[in-house]
């Protein structure tokens, strides 16, 4: 049975375009040149000549660079299997076609069935290519399941929060990203207060105490916001 990804993007607001590459990659705390050959590829000199790296997350709106939030999620994914092995992509690439052919499965990345057998099809396939070791296997499935452990899926399986990491604080959930919530800024997860505006207002001079008793957040809330803001 088929297990192809269908959704309008006019109805679901997880693929309404709506971040830029530069914002995304701010939010991922990610290389912008990087999530841009990811998301519209890149061309690149080979054997005299030029090719082209084709994009390994499909925009939900081609011709518009704009990223929806399940092409964050997509990021966020890839990341994770990047973090511990700066290997090209083509590998990954090889791995997702490979788990898609034999499973049917649309955009692994943002499906639950990554935690499962395709995840391992894929996983394995990928540390295949790749020559690594069982350990080097392990390590990386562990990074993937850490940053799996980041969303929140509905009932169909699907992605619906994001909680982005924080530097410094592992495992905590102080933000969140919702493509229902200030149109899919990053905001404090308790309060839906905007991250941006808490660090506008702090640059604007004002104390940490006083901002966080006007929007009656906790003053470690408001610590962890500005600190996430300013390691993009």
């Amino acid at each position: 049975m088929s297990t192809q990804l269908d959704m309008k993007a006019a109805t679901d607001p997880r693929d309404l375009p709506v971040y830029t590459v530069a914002d995304a990659a701010r939010y991922l705390h990610m290389s912008p040149s990087t999530l841009r050959s990811w998301v519209l590829g890149r061309r690149y000199p080979a054997g005299g000549g030029e090719r082209f790296f084709e994009p390994l997350i499909q925009l939900s709106e081609p011709g518009t660079p704009l990223l929806s939030f399940l092409n964050l999620v997509e990021a966020h994914v890839l990341l994770a299997i990047r973090t511990r092995h700066r290997v090209p992509m083509r590998e990954v690439r090889a791995a997702l076609d490979y788990a898609q052919e034999k499973e049917n499965i649309d955009r692994l990345l943002i499906r639950e069935e990554l935690r499962a057998a395709p995840g391992e099809l894929f996983l394995t396939r990928y540390g295949e290519l790749l020559s690594l070791t069982r350990a080097g296997q392990l390590a990386i499935k562990t990074v993937l399941f850490s940053y799996l452990e980041r969303l929140e899926r509905d009932v169909t399986g699907l992605p619906d929060l994001l909680y982005p990491f924080i530097p410094g604080y592992s495992g905590d959930r102080t933000l969140l990203i919702s493509p229902r919530i200030s149109f899919g800024r990053p905001v404090i997860a308790r309060r839906g207060i905007s991250a941006a505006a808490l660090v506008d207002r702090f640059d604007a001079g004002e104390q940490l105490d006083e901002i966080a008793r006007d929007y009656d957040l906790e003053v470690e809330e408001v610590e962890k916001a500005l600190t996430y803001e300013q390691a993009a």
